[in-house]
């Protein structure tokens, strides 16, 4: 999978995005902790979808198996 990540400068820093992420943004003084900082909230993301979707599926019967995205 490859995702898109945009970076913009600002007078503080930078701030950071994902594309294709909706709701995964960051920031950061220097280019290098915009970068790091969005790798975390990409996958605070990832995690709160999660749980968002394990609570709505409680009691129901679902198939669960791994899906890979090919590389692009």
């Amino acid at each position: 999978m490859k995702l898109t990540a945009i970076y913009m400068k600002v007078p503080e820093g930078y701030v950071a995005f994902v594309e294709e992420l909706p709701g995964a943004n960051s920031q950061g003084t220097t280019l290098q902790e915009a970068r790091k900082n969005l790798v975390e909230a990409v996958a605070l993301v990832l995690e709160a979808n999660r749980t968002l979707a394990e609570e709505s599926l409680v009691g129901v019967a679902v198939i669960r198996e791994d899906f890979i995205l090919p590389a692009a």
